[in-house]
Protein backbone atom coordinates (compact mmCIF):
# COMPACT_ATOMS: atom_id res chain seq x y z
CA UNK A 1 0.00 0.00 0.00
CA UNK A 2 2.74 2.17 0.11
CA UNK A 3 5.03 1.62 -2.62
CA UNK A 4 1.85 3.33 -4.93
CA UNK A 5 2.12 7.10 -3.13
CA UNK A 6 5.59 6.64 -4.06
CA UNK A 7 5.40 5.76 -7.62
CA UNK A 8 3.01 8.68 -7.98
CA UNK A 9 5.52 11.15 -6.45
CA UNK A 10 8.03 9.83 -8.92
CA UNK A 11 5.63 10.10 -11.62
CA UNK A 12 5.03 13.84 -10.72
CA UNK A 13 8.36 14.26 -10.80
CA UNK A 14 8.75 12.70 -13.80
CA UNK A 15 5.81 14.66 -15.40
CA UNK A 16 6.84 18.13 -13.56
CA UNK A 17 10.21 17.75 -15.14
CA UNK A 18 9.28 17.42 -18.58
CA UNK A 19 6.83 20.71 -18.06
CA UNK A 20 9.85 22.70 -17.54
CA UNK A 21 12.16 21.02 -20.01
CA UNK A 22 9.28 21.27 -22.54
CA UNK A 23 8.77 24.96 -21.14
CA UNK A 24 12.02 26.07 -21.24
CA UNK A 25 12.21 24.22 -25.19
CA UNK A 26 9.27 26.71 -26.14
CA UNK A 27 10.47 30.02 -24.54
CA UNK A 28 13.03 29.76 -26.65
CA UNK A 29 12.19 27.90 -29.52
CA UNK A 30 12.05 31.23 -31.67
CA UNK A 31 15.51 32.54 -32.11
CA UNK A 32 15.99 36.68 -31.21
CA UNK A 33 18.19 39.10 -33.53
CA UNK A 34 20.87 41.28 -32.49
CA UNK A 35 18.51 43.90 -32.31
CA UNK A 36 16.72 42.33 -29.45
CA UNK A 37 19.60 41.06 -27.79
CA UNK A 38 20.99 44.52 -27.71
CA UNK A 39 17.48 45.92 -26.39
CA UNK A 40 17.43 43.14 -23.67
CA UNK A 41 20.90 44.46 -22.38
CA UNK A 42 19.81 47.81 -21.75
CA UNK A 43 17.15 46.86 -20.52
CA UNK A 44 19.08 44.96 -17.87
CA UNK A 45 21.29 47.80 -17.48
CA UNK A 46 18.31 50.09 -16.33
CA UNK A 47 16.74 47.26 -14.26
CA UNK A 48 13.91 47.11 -16.26
CA UNK A 49 12.19 43.41 -16.46
CA UNK A 50 11.52 42.89 -20.62
CA UNK A 51 9.44 39.82 -21.95
CA UNK A 52 10.69 36.71 -22.54
CA UNK A 53 11.56 35.11 -25.84
CA UNK A 54 8.91 33.00 -25.58
CA UNK A 55 6.30 35.78 -25.01
CA UNK A 56 7.94 37.78 -27.24
CA UNK A 57 7.11 35.49 -30.08
CA UNK A 58 3.54 34.90 -28.84
CA UNK A 59 3.12 38.53 -29.27
CA UNK A 60 3.87 38.59 -32.85
CA UNK A 61 1.66 35.59 -33.27
CA UNK A 62 -0.95 37.70 -32.01
CA UNK A 63 -0.13 40.60 -34.09
CA UNK A 64 0.04 38.52 -37.09
CA UNK A 65 -3.36 36.80 -36.34
CA UNK A 66 -5.52 40.11 -36.15
CA UNK A 67 -3.62 41.62 -38.93
CA UNK A 68 -2.80 44.28 -37.01
CA UNK A 69 -2.54 47.74 -38.20
CA UNK A 70 -2.62 49.71 -35.23
CA UNK A 71 -1.03 48.97 -32.15
CA UNK A 72 -1.25 50.36 -28.33
CA UNK A 73 1.67 49.21 -26.14
CA UNK A 74 1.73 50.28 -22.75
CA UNK A 75 5.27 50.44 -21.45
CA UNK A 76 8.07 50.76 -23.86
CA UNK A 77 10.82 49.93 -21.61
CA UNK A 78 14.27 49.68 -23.94
CA UNK A 79 12.23 47.89 -26.89
CA UNK A 80 12.01 44.26 -26.56
CA UNK A 81 7.98 43.74 -27.08
CA UNK A 82 7.83 46.53 -29.52
CA UNK A 83 10.07 44.99 -31.72
CA UNK A 84 8.24 41.29 -30.87
CA UNK A 85 5.01 43.06 -32.37
CA UNK A 86 6.23 45.04 -34.93
CA UNK A 87 7.34 42.12 -36.83
CA UNK A 88 3.97 40.29 -36.31
CA UNK A 89 1.51 44.07 -37.62
CA UNK A 90 1.50 44.79 -41.39
CA UNK A 91 4.19 46.13 -43.02
CA UNK A 92 2.11 49.81 -42.75
CA UNK A 93 1.54 48.98 -39.41
CA UNK A 94 1.87 52.18 -36.24
CA UNK A 95 2.87 50.91 -32.94
CA UNK A 96 1.90 53.54 -30.56
CA UNK A 97 4.25 52.83 -26.90
CA UNK A 98 3.61 55.06 -23.97
CA UNK A 99 5.99 55.08 -20.85
CA UNK A 100 6.48 57.91 -18.05
CA UNK A 101 10.39 57.84 -18.76
CA UNK A 102 11.93 59.16 -22.19
CA UNK A 103 14.84 57.83 -22.29
CA UNK A 104 13.82 54.39 -21.72
CA UNK A 105 12.50 55.22 -25.15
CA UNK A 106 15.25 56.73 -26.76
CA UNK A 107 16.63 52.84 -26.22
CA UNK A 108 13.59 51.66 -28.01
CA UNK A 109 13.86 54.14 -30.89
CA UNK A 110 17.72 52.61 -31.25
CA UNK A 111 16.37 49.23 -30.93
CA UNK A 112 13.88 49.37 -33.89
CA UNK A 113 16.14 51.58 -36.33
CA UNK A 114 18.38 48.89 -35.59
CA UNK A 115 15.69 45.75 -36.25
CA UNK A 116 15.10 47.68 -39.64
CA UNK A 117 12.23 49.37 -38.85
CA UNK A 118 11.43 52.82 -40.83
CA UNK A 119 10.69 55.58 -38.06
CA UNK A 120 7.42 55.94 -38.85
CA UNK A 121 6.02 52.83 -37.66
CA UNK A 122 6.66 53.75 -33.77
CA UNK A 123 4.95 56.42 -32.25
CA UNK A 124 6.25 56.99 -28.46
CA UNK A 125 4.33 59.23 -26.18
CA UNK A 126 6.26 59.87 -23.30
CA UNK A 127 3.68 59.85 -19.98
CA UNK A 128 1.48 57.94 -17.57
CA UNK A 129 -0.47 55.49 -19.37
CA UNK A 130 -3.64 56.68 -17.52
CA UNK A 131 -3.21 60.13 -18.58
CA UNK A 132 -2.16 59.05 -22.16
CA UNK A 133 -4.92 56.49 -22.90
CA UNK A 134 -7.93 58.97 -22.58
CA UNK A 135 -6.53 60.34 -25.57
CA UNK A 136 -6.59 58.02 -28.03
CA UNK A 137 -9.35 57.37 -30.47
CA UNK A 138 -12.27 55.27 -29.62
CA UNK A 139 -12.23 51.73 -31.84
CA UNK A 140 -8.92 52.81 -33.38
CA UNK A 141 -6.96 49.68 -32.12
CA UNK A 142 -6.30 45.95 -33.30
CA UNK A 143 -4.17 45.34 -30.31
CA UNK A 144 -3.60 46.71 -27.22
CA UNK A 145 -0.21 45.45 -24.98
CA UNK A 146 -0.01 46.21 -21.61
CA UNK A 147 2.75 45.92 -19.52
CA UNK A 148 3.00 48.32 -17.43
CA UNK A 149 1.81 49.45 -13.61
CA UNK A 150 0.34 46.12 -12.32
CA UNK A 151 -1.57 48.13 -9.78
CA UNK A 152 -3.07 49.76 -12.90
CA UNK A 153 -4.34 47.19 -14.62
CA UNK A 154 -7.83 46.92 -14.17
CA UNK A 155 -7.73 50.47 -15.56
CA UNK A 156 -6.12 49.23 -18.60
CA UNK A 157 -8.58 47.09 -19.54
CA UNK A 158 -11.59 49.53 -19.11
CA UNK A 159 -9.10 51.86 -21.41
CA UNK A 160 -8.34 48.73 -23.51
CA UNK A 161 -12.30 48.19 -23.90
CA UNK A 162 -12.50 51.33 -25.32
CA UNK A 163 -10.03 51.49 -27.76
CA UNK A 164 -10.02 48.16 -29.22
CA UNK A 165 -12.44 47.36 -32.03
CA UNK A 166 -14.94 44.18 -32.37
CA UNK A 167 -12.30 41.35 -32.65
CA UNK A 168 -9.16 43.62 -31.43
CA UNK A 169 -7.26 41.74 -28.22
CA UNK A 170 -6.05 42.96 -25.33
CA UNK A 171 -2.56 41.17 -23.61
CA UNK A 172 -1.57 41.37 -20.12
CA UNK A 173 1.91 40.80 -19.23
CA UNK A 174 3.33 39.00 -15.91
CA UNK A 175 0.09 37.80 -14.48
CA UNK A 176 1.40 34.76 -12.72
CA UNK A 177 3.14 37.35 -10.55
CA UNK A 178 6.52 35.36 -10.71
CA UNK A 179 3.92 31.94 -9.21
CA UNK A 180 2.14 34.37 -6.41
CA UNK A 181 -0.68 34.69 -8.07
CA UNK A 182 -1.66 31.09 -7.48
CA UNK A 183 0.39 31.16 -3.92
CA UNK A 184 -1.71 31.13 -0.64
CA UNK A 185 -0.87 33.00 2.42
CA UNK A 186 -1.00 36.69 2.37
CA UNK A 187 -0.07 38.33 -0.65
CA UNK A 188 1.02 42.26 -1.43
CA UNK A 189 -1.56 44.25 -3.63
CA UNK A 190 0.19 43.93 -6.41
CA UNK A 191 -0.88 40.43 -6.73
CA UNK A 192 -4.51 41.31 -5.61
CA UNK A 193 -4.77 43.03 -7.88
CA UNK A 194 -3.48 40.75 -10.67
CA UNK A 195 -6.34 38.17 -8.98
CA UNK A 196 -9.01 40.76 -9.47
CA UNK A 197 -7.94 41.35 -13.41
CA UNK A 198 -8.18 37.85 -14.01
CA UNK A 199 -11.47 37.28 -12.42
CA UNK A 200 -12.48 40.29 -14.60
CA UNK A 201 -11.49 39.55 -17.68
CA UNK A 202 -12.60 35.59 -17.28
CA UNK A 203 -16.09 36.75 -16.46
CA UNK A 204 -16.77 39.75 -18.82
CA UNK A 205 -19.34 39.01 -21.00
CA UNK A 206 -17.45 41.15 -23.78
CA UNK A 207 -14.29 39.35 -23.86
CA UNK A 208 -13.25 35.78 -25.43
CA UNK A 209 -10.33 35.22 -22.71
CA UNK A 210 -7.27 32.71 -22.54
CA UNK A 211 -4.17 32.73 -20.54
CA UNK A 212 -0.80 31.73 -21.56
CA UNK A 213 1.47 29.80 -19.77
CA UNK A 214 4.47 31.55 -21.64
CA UNK A 215 7.02 33.86 -19.78
CA UNK A 216 5.42 35.27 -16.44
CA UNK A 217 1.91 34.53 -17.85
CA UNK A 218 0.26 36.41 -20.76
CA UNK A 219 -3.42 36.77 -20.19
CA UNK A 220 -5.47 37.22 -23.71
CA UNK A 221 -8.84 38.17 -24.59
CA UNK A 222 -10.93 38.91 -28.02
CA UNK A 223 -13.26 41.46 -27.36
CA UNK A 224 -17.21 40.61 -29.01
Amino acid sequence: MQSRPRQRQGQERVITGNRQTSWAFADAYVAEDDALHWARERAREAGLRSVTPGTGAALGLLAATVDAKAVAEIGTGCGVSGIHLLHGMRPDGVLTTVDPEPEHQQFARQAFRAAGFASNRARFIPGRALDVLPRLADAGYDLVFCDGDRLEYLDYLDESLRLLRPGGLVAFEGVFGAGRTVGSGPQPTEVLRLRELLRAVRESQELVPSLLPVGDGLLCAVKR
